[in-house]
């Protein structure tokens, strides 16, 4: 976009809607931009007074506890992605005529700046999974040798990686569907829907209008548009795209692949897409034992990264290297002790009936801790999926009554511990519970199916409460 996109933006009054993780570096790169920025934010709390002293120190013109309101003279507004599409400033600026991004579309408006060449986008999304899949890829493409970061929803600013000091090769982006909502003109080089179960369906509206957010992800990409070959729906996405000419949709599968997918044959992930003569011929890229932690649902999100890497042309060492160098983030199926021959493994990164399914899956005997803020969540399904693997249940948490139910409906010969109790002690009564039920061979899995904000900060929290509690129980048997 070269040095004509600053100009640009001289004199432009653009509103900011909210403060916090994505508001305010938009704030500060279009006010460095020469822009007349206004921050609107619905918050007027001791914290966001600190942030609209910061911004208003810069010359910016924050305005706390009224968000609803459209600032007179505004041309564009950018948003954090969490405000919801109905809010009436919105509602006012599409009267108004005036466009409505996120701070994805501002980076992606954004990038190339100042005449150097700007790096392509390898997009993950989907329900569950994305984190985990955009760190694998980014390890892939290190280990290729390219320079690389894992960006967007994971928690480093896109902004931060298309405007700083650092050049890369290629980004691997997490994109949440709030970001997508408000990204109408991205165009990734490949990308990647993983899964699609009902969730945010309070921010959407409905489970398609969701779908339909996801599925933006495959909009205009160039080279690869990556689905997941065990649910249709994310193929059904392919097929529904706007893509550009010659790009193909490639599959991932935990069984043997097809031409144009890639798989796992005896225990080795191969690819049957971005070889020659695919419908021969197949390539090795690693072994499933590569894979850290070797769970079914983590397999697949290796295939979905190995595959985004192949279609940027990455060769089958590097996704090997890249797979057994990456180390997951902290409670995603976390190995914490064995104790008795019991296996206590943290999942507190479950915090729906998706993920949670995905993790029961992985092992054959469980004693499940499980609980939390259900969200409007149902839990028949789950329930209903993984009764055979259920040696009990400990339920914990607000809204444990609603898998209660459930069990007793899909699974009521499967013994469950009701604990009422939210006080700090709770998560160590909850493993000693799960102690008693188990037997030797069995895992006990935090795996909660919920959030954690009834009874803690946030799922770290509640995955450290579990392994203090683990480590607690152990060192009383040592």
């Amino acid at each position: 976009m070269g040095s004509r996109q600053v100009t640009d933006w001289q004199g432009k009054h653009v509103t900011v809607a909210g403060l916090g993780v994505s508001g305010i570096p938009a704030a500060k790169v279009l006010h460095g931009l020469g822009a007349v920025v206004t921050v609107v934010n619905d918050g007027d709390d001791e914290r966001a007074r600190a942030q609209a002293a910061e911004l208003e120190a810069l010359g910016i013109t924050v305005r706390l506890g009224d968000g609803a309101t459209l600032p007179e003279g505004t041309e564009l507004i950018v948003t954090a992605p969490g405000w919801k599409p109905d809010k009436p400033l919105f509602e006012a600026a599409r009267a108004a005529g005036l466009e409505i991004w996120g701070d994805v579309e501002l980076a992606w408006r954004l990038r190339g700046r100042d005449g150097r060449e700007a790096a392509p986008w390898l997009a993950v999304t989907g329900t569950n999974g994305k984190t985990t899949t955009v760190q694998m890829l980014a390890s892939i493409l290190t280990a290729a040798g390219l320079r690389t970061a894992a960006v967007g929803n994971i928690g480093v600013s896109l902004l931060d990686a298309v405007l700083g000091e650092e050049q890369y090769d290629v980004l691997a982006v997490e994109l949440s569907s709030y970001q997508l909502h408000w990204a109408p003109s991205l165009r990734a080089h490949s990308a990647v829907v993983l899964n699609l179960a009902p969730d945010h369906l309070d921010w959407h509206g409905s489970m398609e209008a969701y779908a339909r957010d996801k599925g933006r992800v495959y909009e205009g990409n160039r080279v690869a548009c990556v689905y997941n070959a065990a649910d249709k729906a994310t193929e059904d996405l392919v097929r529904e795209a706007d893509v550009e000419e010659g790009c193909r949709a490639i599959g991932f599968t935990l069984g043997t692949p097809g031409p144009s997918q890639l798989g796992v044959v005896e225990g080795i992930l191969v690819d049957r897409a971005f070889v020659e003569n695919r419908q021969k011929n197949a390539q090795e890229l690693a072994e499933v034992a590569d894979v850290n932690p070797p769970a079914p649902h983590n397999v697949a999100n290796a295939l979905a990264a190995a595959a985004l890497a192949r279609a940027f042309g990455v060769p089958p060492k590097a996704v090997r290297d890249g797979l057994r160098a990456f180390t997951p983030d902290a409670h995603r199926i976390a190995h914490v002790a064995d104790v008795d021959g019991v296996a206590y493994v943290d999942d507190s990164k479950a915090t729906n009936t998706h993920a949670a399914e995905a993790s029961l899956a992985a092992y054959e005997s469980i004693v499940w801790i499980a609980g939390g803020l259900a969200k409007g969540a149902a839990f028949d399904e789950l329930v209903a999926k993984s009764a055979k693997r259920l040696r009990g249940v400990v339920l914990i948490g607000a809204d444990r009554a609603l898998i209660r139910e459930a069990l007793a409906r899909h699974a009521p010969e499967v013994p469950v511990v009701d604990l009422d109790r939210t006080d700090t002690g709770a998560m160590l009564a909850a493993v000693r519970e799960a102690r008693r039920l188990s037997e030797r061979g069995d895992t006990v899995l935090l795996a909660p199916a919920c959030a954690s904000m009834d009874m803690f900060t946030n799922y770290n929290k509640r995955g450290e409460a579990f392994a203090d509690a683990v480590r607690e129980l152990a060192s009383a048997d040592g």
